[in-house]
Formats: C-alpha cells, sequence, structure tokens
C-alpha cells in the first residue's frame, strides 16, 4: 500500500511549497485511513479553471477548486483523482474572507481530496453546515498552522 502525490502548476504562482501541498493531502487521507491512493493536485490560471469548469460541467464561470475521483473498481483498489486549484482566485477570497492565502489554499486541498474521497456538499447557502463542510474545517485548523 503506498500514497503518492503529485503537484505541478500550470501558467501560476503557487503561494505554498509543493511538499507542504503533498504533506496536507497526504493528512486529509490518512484522516480518512486511506492507505493506497495517487492523486494529482494542479494549480491552474483562471483561465485554466473556467476551461475546466466549462468542459466538465458547462458552467462559464470562474471557480476556486474542481476535482474529480476515480471510482474505485475492487475493494482493495486505491482512491485515485484530480484536483485543480485556481491560485489567483484562491487569492481573492482569502482577502475577501479575511484569512491569509496560505490558509485558503490549504481549505482548497482538504476540499479537492474530500471531494476526491466522494465527499459532497449541497450548491446552496447551507453547505457551510454541511457534514463535509464540517470536517473540512476541522482538518484546516488542524493543517493550516502548520502551512504559515
Amino acid at each position: 500500500m503506498s500514497v503518492s502525490i503529485g503537484v505541478a502548476a500550470e501558467g501560476t504562482r503557487i503561494p505554498i511549497a509543493r511538499d507542504r501541498v503533498a504533506s496536507v493531502a497526504r493528512a486529509v487521507l490518512k484522516s480518512e485511513r486511506v492507505a493506497d491512493a495517487l492523486l494529482s493536485i494542479t494549480f491552474v490560471s483562471n483561465a485554466g479553471i473556467r476551461a475546466l469548469n466549462r468542459k466538465h460541467f458547462r458552467r462559464a464561470r470562474l471557480t476556486d477548486v474542481i476535482s474529480f475521483g476515480f471510482r474505485k473498481t475492487g475493494r482493495d483498489a486505491p482512491v485515485v483523482g484530480d484536483v485543480y486549484i485556481a491560485s489567483d482566485v484562491a487569492r481573492a477570497s482569502a482577502r475577501a474572507n479575511g484569512v491569509g492565502v496560505r490558509e485558503e489554499i490549504v481549505r482548497l486541498i482538504v476540499h479537492g481530496t474530500l471531494h476526491v474521497l466522494g465527499y459532497d456538499h449541497p450548491e446552496t447557502q447551507t453547505r457551510t453546515r454541511s457534514a463535509m463542510w464540517r470536517k473540512q474545517e476541522r482538518l484546516v485548523k488542524r493543517l493550516a498552522s502548520k502551512a504559515a
């Protein structure tokens, strides 16, 4: 059993170290008792996230994170998924919410990884009261201080 996490940047700068990005995702997987996973986390430009959102969700707008979890085919199959994060959207969200950009990036890594694991939340204002969101914020609280 092993966990492999790749981190890349396409047309944008990453505001925290790549090793730290992988460490946050690894901590989420560990908290969910995932021992076998292949995960890629890619930081993309606004144009890149907009293109992904349009292609896969038919939404022609910016978003902060998009995740794809590929379902297990067997009981012992690894978790496999891709997470795309828009660095500039994260910076703007951090300013709007009065948090540091590193904390917001940690939040998006956690959020995207939880989606890969099958967690979901409503697309309404009630999403911040969902079980996924509460789990996310507990993990962010624990992990964000290490990313400062």
